[in-house]
């Protein structure tokens, strides 16, 4: 029965999402982009180096306890524990294998016009925040959505928008995201997945017990450790195939304006497929315009909303040019340079073994081994998910409570655990497909309020920068 129920919807959620993704949510996410960053006169440029001074300039992994809400950093670590996750690994590697190493371009061009779109959502979070008699802190788009349309048509692309990030984050995500760790554990260590599963939901429940504040204590000090580790790792591997650097790079800007060289076919639908690759892996990699991340930045005690603005900046900066670009730059470097098994292009037999789940593996085995290149990956992608799964059932459950009240909240804690447990045991196409349809629901109704709300975010950025 659930065999041919999936075999009727699969084909109908891959048609929907191949609509949304390339036709309509690319374009969108994109203008949004150059929108904003042509009316904040290129944020994202002139206050980039404030961002930056504002996250590591009094860098502490133990931040000040609020009453509510979060410190400036923990709102920035719950961000990006919510951007970088298994899609920073599977996503640039699957970019690259479609798109070819050209694709790593296309993804920074949309990463640096996504920091003037994330800067807007955060300012936007912060400014349209309201906090309970207790001092409990909501923020997100569907308060920023409701600001800018009043009445029923507002409410319903709250409702709507709350709904799908829901589903797409709070429940599938969450459970999509368990099985990479599930099986990633599994392969590179032996241990069975449903131990995997049942340590996960012990570990999480504990963390969502303890509301906003111990979320910020775990993700404040989780996100720089994943990142120092996948960042000392990467640099081993650059370090050991440093010779083969300058062709690495030239390959990405080479490949990016000629990818029919490396990816076959005609130069028309090879630069389609290089910048629809890059753009799409790209901005469902640093999440700037989905709506996501903004839930975090809601939640930051700052004494201006630009302050998070810019702090909001440098997430994107280091989910896309840091952590992104090294994985990337590690496959490209191993895989695709001479001898490498793609240096020809992602053609003929090592089709049969090579794919977007192991491409990371691989890159890394080329250097610690076949075993060690495994685990360390597993590692990784145990950090890159586990902080993931904590934001994303954070997200969900403002969401769950502005649909249904703060009694709904323990509710669905106990139905996100569930999801999380089922993900290590099994998943099928169908979920991360719909997973990905909702996660691409949710961007229009967010996208909408953005092009609504400019002048706020313009009046709030010329009150603070003189």
């Amino acid at each position: 029965m659930l065999s041919s129920i999936e075999a009727v919807l699969l084909p109908i959620v891959v048609n929907i999402n191949t609509y949304l993704s390339n036709y309509i949510l690319v374009f969108l996410l994109i203008g949004v982009g150059l929108w904003y960053s042509i009316r904040t006169r290129f944020v994202q440029v002139r206050c980039f180096g404030e961002g930056m001074k504002k996250v590591f300039g009094n860098l502490s992994l133990n931040g000040i306890k609020h009453d509510s809400g979060m410190t400036s950093f923990q709102a920035l670590a719950t961000a990006i524990a919510a951007q970088v996750g298994t899609g920073n690994i599977v996503g640039a590697s699957g970019a690259i294998l479609t798109g070819g190493p050209g694709a790593i371009f296309w993804m920074w061009v949309i990463a640096f016009f996504g920091m003037a779109t994330i800067y807007a959502e955060a300012t936007l979070a912060q400014k349209t925040r309201i906090h309970d008699e207790d001092g409990t802190v909501h923020g997100g788009p569907v308060y920023y959505i409701t600001t800018a349309f009043q009445g029923s048509f507002g409410k319903f692309l709250a409702g709507f928008f709350a709904v799908a990030i829901i589903l797409a984050l709070g429940f599938m995500g969450c459970m999509v995201q368990s099985n990479s760790i599930g099986s990633t554990f599994h392969t590179a260590f032996g241990v069975p997945k449903w131990v995997v599963g049942v340590v996960l939901v012990a570990i999480c429940g504990v963390i969502f017990l303890g509301g906003v504040q111990r979320l910020a204590a775990v993700t404040e000090k989780i996100v720089p450790i994943m990142a120092l580790i996948f960042l000392v790792g990467g640099v081993v591997v650059l370090l050991a195939r440093i010779t083969y650097l300058p062709a690495t790079l030239g390959m990405i800007f080479r490949y990016a304006f000629q990818p029919q060289a490396i990816i076959g076919g005609g130069f028309g639908a090879a630069i389609k497929t290089a910048i629809s690759q890059g753009a799409k892996r790209g901005l469902f990699s640093n999440e700037a315009g989905m709506g996501s991340t903004p839930h975090a930045h809601a939640q930051a005690n700052v004494a201006h909303p630009h302050d998070q603005g810019v702090v909001a900046m440098v997430g994107v900066f280091i989910d896309t040019f840091v952590v992104l670009t090294l994985n990337a730059l590690v496959i490209i470097s191993t895989l695709y340079t001479a001898n490498g098994p793609l240096a020809a292009g992602y053609v003929g037999d090592v089709t049969q073994t090579i794919d977007k789940t192991n491409l990371s593996q691989l890159a890394f085995g080329a250097i610690f081994g076949e075993h060690l290149g495994a685990r360390f990956v597993a590692v990784c992608l145990f950090f890159f998910a586990f902080s993931t799964v904590l934001s994303w059932s954070m997200f969900g459950k403002i969401n769950v409570m502005y649909l249904f009240g703060k009694n709904s909240a323990k509710v669905y804690s106990v139905i996100a655990l569930v999801f999380i447990f089922l993900g290590t045991l099994a998943s099928n196409d169908l979920v991360w497909e719909l997973t990905d349809m909702f996660n691409n629901l949710m961007v229009i109704p967010n996208a909408i309020a953005l092009f609504a709300l400019t002048s706020m975010v313009v009046r709030s950025l010329d009150s603070a920068v003189k």
